[in-house]
């Protein structure tokens, strides 16, 4: 089969390293992921962490498309509830404007924090649940986006600049099916998080295939799915390198904040700790990890299983250099190459 691969960057911070070198690792890997023919390019969201250094993805989206050529670069994404759709729209209409046909703007309504740091991006507003406000905030931002304010909407003459000829890919991301029918309902792309919630995910995305209503933007259903990979020559390297993400993962559902993603030496001690081999197992099903064969014809079953043919991969490890390997290694797997692989903006023109 025929899968396009994307990329979403966390900007992981390793332990013994400084959320300033982990931004500075996205920046490199951009770069390479351009070269190699990736589809997207995405950046996450994530506050006051001591593991993840990407706290705005609207600002270091500027920084990463000005260092590329062709790679499609967004948001993986926004955490809309924090923030007026209004500035959120204004945002990416002028990053459209700045590389015309390549953003895409991913957006989420989980808080990408603890409640304490979510209390403090509040910011003493009044608290209307994500429930009912997120639609509405859907809604609004692709009519900015637009400059397609329904009828007497409150906003009607506030204009979103700067307006142009295109506009970017709304991709709204989700891990159960609340995101999914709202992206059917308003005709838009859905992504599914499989590498946060590996349970499901196949029937919510036929779900939101059956329930989806084309709209003037996506005429079709346009769904992907984003996973865990780590590729390394062979099954036993890769299988080794995944356990600091596995033990960072286990310590960030156990302890809350994880801290930095630990060495391969300090995880496999971690494993051994009692409790870990309950957790341990369940947090590999987030994943596909192992040779660019064996990750090859796991990506290929997930993609058949989901019914997609964009895939996004999430690497995170120790190494930088390994992480970097992992995705030449995919590239090379799958023969991604820039030259043959043109910009990819989905159904919207």
């Amino acid at each position: 089969m025929s899968l396009r691969l994307s990329v979403l960057d966390q900007s992981p911070i390793r332990k013994g390293g400084t959320p300033a070198e982990a931004v500075r690792d996205t920046l490199e890997l951009a770069q390479l992921c351009d070269r190699l023919g990736y589809t997207r390019y995405w950046l996450a969201e994530h506050h006051s962490s001591e593991a993840l250094a990407g706290s705005t993805p609207e600002v270091l989206i500027t920084r990463v498309a000005g260092l590329t050529g062709r790679i499609r670069v967004g948001s993986g994404g926004v955490m809309l509830p924090h923030y007026s759709a209004y500035k959120v729209a204004e945002n990416f209409r002028m990053l459209e404007t700045l590389f015309p046909g390549r953003i895409d703007v991913g957006i989420g309504r989980a808080p990408g924090s603890d409640q304490h740091t979510m209390r403090i991006l509040a910011d003493g507003k009044p608290n209307w649940s994500n429930a009912e406000k997120y639609p509405y905030q859907v809604r609004d931002l692709v009519a900015w986006l637009h400059d397609a304010l329904p009828l007497n909407h409150e906003g009607t003459g506030v204009v979103a600049q700067p307006t142009g000829d295109t506009a970017p890919d709304v991709w709204l991301l989700g891990s159960s099916d609340d995101s999914a029918a709202l992206a059917a309902h308003f005709g838009l792309p859905f992504c599914f998080a499989h590498f946060i919630n590996p349970d499901g995910g196949d029937g919510v995305t036929r779900a939101y295939r059956a329930h989806f209503k084309p709209s003037s933007l996506h005429p079709r259903p346009v769904p992907m799915m984003a996973i865990s990979v780590l590729c390394a020559e062979t099954d036993e390297e890769a299988d080794l390198l995944s356990r600091s993400r596995e033990v960072w993962a286990m310590r960030l559902r156990t302890l809350g904040n994880p801290g930095p993603v630990p060495s391969v030496d300090e995880a496999l001690e971690a494993a051994k700790a009692p409790g870990a081999e309950r957790w341990l197992p369940a947090l590999r099903r987030r994943s596909v990890v192992g040779s660019p064969r064996t990750v090859r014809a796991g990506l290929e079953r997930h993609a058949a299983a989901y019914e997609v043919d964009e895939i996004m991969a999430v690497t995170i490890c120790y190494d930088f250099e390994k992480r970097k390997r992992s995705y030449e290694l995919l590239a090379e797997e799958f023969g991604l190459s820039s030259s043959s692989s043109p910009p990819i903006g989905g159904e919207a023109g």
